[in-house]
């Protein structure tokens, strides 16, 4: 399910383990939980699929939302980072699943996909957006679902914000101007984002079975992990955007993330969580 990325750090170009990343899709995964599970339940699914590809899979929230759903079913979970998917692994042990969950390191730009046997169901949450060439992933997605398979795109808006407009106190907005720098980055080298894949999976051969929209607003004061998953996020833009911000700004972030300063993001008790999500659920034509 809905997963964060920051500029270049998509899962399916990484090479080795990322631990700040993986530990921001965890929380992502622990944060949005209801959600993920709602995504699955709404899924126009005729009868249980038995067969379920993961692209992209990070560590593994759509994988184990899926299972969740269909606890039947055997899940390729594919992804690029070794560090993801041991990480999916050991979740998969730990949760008693391990004989359902294979998983598989591919990156899925490359022109030729390994073997993914006939799934009945694809799910791709977050990762098609950073692909360099994502109508052939489409096609590929195609070619290998089953007759009456269904292929889920799930994609998201934006970053999750979690301050107050007026926050920090010494710099109001702050939040507001990191995202539109990250914005600015994001056209540049993700064009796809935002897009609606809607008129995509058409012109590679889809017929659109249903759209879903999903609106995330989580008050943070009910849910330590809130204060963990934006400090994460917010490290990540710093890492991404830092130059390009004021110095004023720059001053302000690194004291909302100091983890010993009582004006840190972790002392906050009126964060929230605010995203939106798109899912798309469609069929070969």
């Amino acid at each position: 399910m809905p997963q964060t990325h920051i500029h270049d750090h998509g899962h399916h170009h990484q090479s080795g383990a990322d631990s700040g990343q993986a530990d921001i899709l965890d929380l992502d995964a622990e944060v949005l939980a209801e959600h993920i599970a709602a995504i699955a339940e709404w899924l126009p699914v005729k009868s249980g699929p038995r067969r379920i590809v993961d692209l992209a899979s990070g560590t593994g929230a759509g994988t184990f939302a899926l299972l969740d759903r269909f606890p039947e079913a055997h899940v390729t979970a594919v992804d690029a980072s070794p560090g993801h998917l041991r990480r999916l692994r050991e979740k998969a042990q730990a949760r008693g699943v391990d004989e359902h969950v294979r998983t598989l390191s591919a990156d899925l730009d490359d022109a030729t996909w390994p073997d993914l046997g006939t799934p009945d169901l694809v799910w791709a949450s977050a990762s098609l957006h950073h692909m360099a060439d994502p109508d052939h992933a489409l096609r590929a997605v195609r070619d290998l679902l089953a007759p009456d398979g269904l292929f889920v795109v799930v994609e998201l808006a934006g970053l999750p914000r979690f301050l107050p407009e007026d926050a920090p106190a010494d710099r109001p907005g702050l939040e507001g101007r990191l995202h539109a720098a990250a914005d600015r980055r994001h056209a540049e080298h993700m064009p796809h984002r935002g897009a609606d894949w809607g008129p995509k999976l058409t012109a590679a051969g889809f017929a659109v079975e249903g759209e879903l929209t999903v609106a995330v607003d989580i008050d943070g004061s009910r849910d330590a992990a809130i204060g963990r998953y934006a400090s994460g996020v917010l490290q990540r833009l710093r890492e991404a955007v830092g130059a390009e911000l004021a110095a004023e700004d720059l001053v302000a972030l690194d004291r909302l993330l100091d983890t010993g300063s009582p004006h840190g993001i972790l002392r906050r008790d009126d964060l929230v969580v605010r995203t939106e999500r798109t899912v798309w659920a469609a069929r070969r034509d």
